[in-house]
């Protein structure tokens, strides 16, 4: 039983690992083409793939073309010299009245050595159109009447290659005083020894091709990778800073466009640097915000727990310490939950034309009466009337927050001027006051969530510190604008610009 268990086993592992190996043998062909499919992609290979057309395409072209026409050139001055060769032969055999009697050693000399010297056949026709003589002897004294004939007898020469191994000619002979066209040469050579030079040069050019093809590839491979090498360097110095391994700006400056993707990338570190902080410091201040009224709670209860016979009025006085922190925490938890409607995507906008004029009177009418417990004064301004497509919830929270703000850190008997005012494509609401104002190293933190200018009197003015980081982003979203100007001891003014059309 042991060992049939054993064998059982054996046999129930052996299909397992052959699936393994199968499937190790699949990954790894597939492993193999992802990395050729991604070097196919890469552009270490379009430059090498542009770099190689640009070398052996010019020199493929030029190599054909110089050949092409070497034989050209070749065939043409071959087909001149026979020419020239058989009017000089064809001014012999009518002085020596040839195709009356053709038995002129001196004549059959010349053929023989013209026809043996460009390996060729030379047939002498009369104006019978009978083959006077024919070198390669075989239709001598019979009739040959062709086209090419018939022309020659016309005055049309022809000259033409037959194939690709002969030139085929016809030359007139004509008498010297009349011009009379008494007969045709029908000359016919062979091009083989040019066939063979070419052939010779054809090799001899391969060779070279190869030979300058090869260097230029391992030139162009070379060339590829210096051309990509920069981006290979940005590439793993992004590699290790998204490994934490570095946290050095990107410097690579071989090329334009590197140290411009260089520059970029460390302005876009620089910020996420920057976010990473803010959000850090984000979490520590919630956390702080909303720990304080715990402990706060606690406090009392405890205090309320130690104590035997706790009196009606201490229990009411810590009850009501207990409920004013918890008021507290809820307000801080919903400008939170405001803080992170505002930060959603604009798609969740309710847009829709408001008028602004009645939005604003609104706003200063619930907040009076606060202004009233300072004895501040709130005036709004209106230039003229102001419709704009908004999401008036959001632009009501932002307006109230300036206004509030702005009786806040203002003094007693102090003043609030609402302004606003509108072109063409804008409207312009400005919230100014009498107040404390804002020291100038201030200014750029502001709008940041939990930042108090202040701190010292943060804990005796109501408030988050999350009212302007709300109003910012709610004008943000309007793909609007908001700015402050402000002087210590005279006031400050928010300054908002938004399109009067929203533009998704």
């Amino acid at each position: 039983m042991f060992i049939s268990e054993d064998c059982g086993k054996r046999s129930r592992r052996i299909p397992a690992s052959r699936n393994t190996f199968i499937r190790s043998g699949e990954w790894a062909i597939i492993s193999r083409h992802r990395i050729i499919f991604s070097y196919l992609k890469s552009l270490k290979f379009r430059i090498l793939l542009v770099l190689l057309v640009a070398v052996w395409l010019p020199m493929l072209l030029v190599a054909f073309s110089i050949l092409r026409s070497c034989e050209e050139r070749s065939i043409a001055a071959r087909s001149t010299e026979v020419q020239n060769q058989c009017r000089i032969l064809s001014n012999q055999l009518v002085g020596s009245h040839y195709l009356e009697n053709p038995s002129s050693d001196l004549v059959d000399g010349e053929l023989t050595q013209l026809s043996g010297v460009y390996d060729g056949r030379i047939i002498i026709i009369n104006q019978d159109f009978r083959v006077v003589k024919d070198t390669y002897g075989l239709v001598e004294s019979k009739y040959m009447v062709s086209e090419e004939v018939i022309s020659c007898f016309k005055g049309d020469t022809t000259n033409q290659v037959s194939g690709s191994r002969f030139i085929e000619m016809t030359v007139p002979i004509q008498e010297t005083d009349s011009a009379k066209i008494v007969g045709v040469l029908l000359v016919s050579i062979s091009i083989d020894g040019i066939r063979d030079n070419l052939e010779v040069l054809t090799r001899n050019a391969w060779t070279f091709l190869m030979v300058y093809g090869v260097l230029m590839t391992v030139a162009a491979m070379f060339l590829s990778y210096l051309l990509v090498r920069p981006v290979e360097r940005i590439i793993r110095g992004l590699q290790e800073i998204a490994s934490g391994h570095s946290s050095e700006d990107l410097e690579v400056r071989t090329y334009t466009e590197t140290r411009r993707i260089s520059e970029e990338f460390n302005k876009i570190s620089m910020q996420m640097r920057v976010l990473d902080e803010s959000r850090q410091e984000f979490v520590s201040n919630v956390s702080h915000e909303l720990k304080t009224p715990i402990t706060s709670m606690k406090v009392l209860a405890d205090s309320l727990l130690t104590q035997e016979e706790v009196p009606n009025e201490l229990y009411r006085e810590f009850m009501g310490d207990i409920a004013e922190e918890i008021e507290r925490e809820n307000k801080i938890i919903t400008d939170l939950l405001s803080l992170v409607k505002m930060d959603k995507k604009a798609a969740t906008l309710n847009i829709e034309p408001v008028d602004m004029n009645d939005l604003l009177e609104l706003i200063l009418k619930r907040l009076r009466p606060i202004a009233a417990k300072k004895n501040i004064e709130m005036v709004l301004e209106s230039f003229r009337p102001v419709t704009a497509e908004v999401d008036e919830g959001r632009l009501t929270l932002a307006f109230t927050n300036l206004v509030e703000n702005a009786i806040k850190y203002n003094k007693e008997n102090g003043w609030v001027h609402v302004s606003l005012d509108a072109d063409h494509k804008f409207f312009y609401v400005k919230v100014m006051d009498s107040g404390m104002g804002i020291p100038e190293e201030s200014l750029d933190y502001i709008f940041e969530r939990f930042y108090r200018v202040d701190k010292s009197h943060s804990s005796e003015i109501d408030g988050t510190g999350l009212g302007l980081a709300i109003a910012k982003s709610a004008v943000l979203v309007h793909k609007g604008a908001i700015k402050v100007s402000s002087k210590l001891g005279e006031g400050t003014t928010f300054s908002v610009r938004i399109p009067l059309t929203y533009i998704a």
